[in-house]
């Protein structure tokens, strides 16, 4: 039985969520995640390493399980639920993407830099050809003026994206830029368009809010707010919150909250909090999963990791640069008395 939706939420605590656990998924826990979120009748899960598909790498951060493994275990258990993997071109391969959709993928997100839309050309029509449902994934939206912005999303709908999403990666922006790129690209483009928030300034629901007020039908959602940096808007609040605006999302709100609880709350190495470092993300503008990095590098040289990532804000540095982190780290650590 189809049910009705004002608003589609994808959840990403198993992709985005694999940030803040150092990409330490193990099968169980997916399985008892994905098969909660399906009885709780969310529409759309992504499982992935946190950098998407081939994203375990020195550079990025090793996975303690293969993430084909996940997928699958995710498959085997979400019910009506359709499984997502994001995809960043330079990361994820072709031929990767194809094996995730052999093991029952659904839908596919292929992630650019926001000025970089060109690069997701051959994903996207690859994964179109393989009747996957396709996401363009603006990352780093505060980087890009509206005009810009615009420009790249016309690219991701013409290489078939069936949703363009703007990506506030940083957790950077504020409401009102929320609205007026949510309204450009619905007044210039013909398919959906989504938002992904970041909670290191406490706006993500806000902003949330704000892209659903501007027509913005596909959301993202953490439960738990199981994220990068501090986290994403929260699925369980969010279905909550719109509940009571008369908005529907199909899912079902107790049980979405009992797995929050009972299922997600212990997988938490620490609670999502809006931490100095993590403010310091969305105050400097900065990749919400440089965080563990930044950490790591702080201690490895004593510099306080807000002046690093400060730093790396102010070199506009971006997703597929965490080698830079070390670097700028070792160059504050040269400059001091």
């Amino acid at each position: 039985m189809s049910v009705q939706r004002d608003v589609v939420i994808t959840e990403v605590a198993l992709r985005d969520g694999s940030h803040a656990i150092a990409h330490q998924y193990t099968v169980e826990q997916v399985l008892q995640v994905a098969k909660a979120l399906g009885e709780a009748n969310v529409p759309y899960i992504e499982v992935s390493h946190g950098d998407g598909l081939g994203g375990s790498s020195l550079q990025y951060g090793l996975s303690r399980t293969n993430e084909m493994e996940l997928i699958e275990a995710a498959v085997s258990v979400c019910g009506p639920a359709k499984i997502a993997v994001l995809v960043i071109p330079g990361i994820g391969t072709i031929k990767q993407m194809k094996e995730a959709a052999n093991l029952g993928v659904k839908m596919a997100r292929i992630a650019t830099h926001v000025t970089e839309a060109d690069v997701s050309a051959q994903h996207l029509s690859v994964a179109k050809e393989m009747g996957l449902e396709t996401v363009g994934f603006l990352m780093m939206a505060h980087m890009a003026p509206v005009e810009k912005l615009v420009e790249q999303a016309a690219l991701m709908e013409s290489y078939g994206a069936d949703t363009v999403y703007i990506v506030d990666s940083a957790g950077a922006l504020l409401p009102h830029q929320v609205r007026e790129r949510v309204r450009a690209l619905r007044q210039s483009l013909g398919v959906n368009i989504g938002f992904h928030a970041h909670n290191n300034l406490s706006l993500a629901m806000a902003n949330t809010l704000a892209a659903i007020e501007e027509g913005a039908q596909r959301i993202d959602g953490s439960i738990r707010c199981l994220g990068a940096g501090a986290g994403n808007t929260q699925t369980e609040v969010l279905v909550a919150v719109l509940d009571r605006m008369g908005i529907q999302t199909g899912i079902d709100l107790y049980k979405i909250m009992d797995a929050a609880e009972e299922i997600v709350a212990p997988i938490l190495q620490v609670p999502q909090e809006i931490t100095r470092d993590n403010l310091v993300l969305g105050y400097a503008g900065v990749y919400s999963s440089f965080l563990l990095h930044a950490q790591r590098a702080s201690k490895r040289f004593a510099i306080d990791s807000r002046d690093i990532l400060v730093e790396l804000g102010k070199r506009q540095v971006v997703g597929g640069q965490e080698d830079m982190i070390v670097d700028v780290a070792a160059e504050l650590a040269q400059q001091q008395p």
